[in-house]
């Protein structure tokens, strides 16, 4: 009987914690699969009225998502951040806080010269 349950318990514990990584998803992830980069863009860089997350402090952020999912907003255009952030559990919304605070703002100042072309432009 003994046998059987120390064969066993490895089994169980192993599968318990399958099951919990698997819960568990990256910030990456969770930011691309709960559409936050449709209004923050790709790399939380901010398009129109919604803010730019890069550079954030992971603090500040989780506390933000903490707020919003209490429906506390600051702007007009916060409203439509209660229901996304109210969607995520304490550990997604760590992860995605996690996430964007990781994630350093970068800017080809080159671009500019690769991208214009003087064509149409009467020269």
């Amino acid at each position: 009987m003994i046998k059987k349950i120390l064969l066993i318990l490895p089994l169980i514990l192993l599968a318990d914690n399958n099951t919990t990584l698997t819960k568990i998803k990256k910030g990456d992830l969770l930011y691309i699969e709960n559409s936050c980069n449709s209004c923050h863009g790709n790399y939380g860089e901010g398009i129109g009225s919604a803010p730019r997350l890069i550079g954030q402090r992971e603090e500040v952020l989780f506390k933000r998502l903490q707020e919003l999912k209490k429906g506390k907003t600051k702007t007009p255009f916060g409203g439509i951040m209660v229901s996304f952030a109210k969607s995520l559990d304490i550990n997604e919304s760590r992860e995605i806080s996690k996430y964007l605070s990781t994630l350093k703002k970068s800017e080809n100042i080159d671009r500019y010269d690769e991208e214009y072309d003087p064509s149409g432009d009467g020269l």
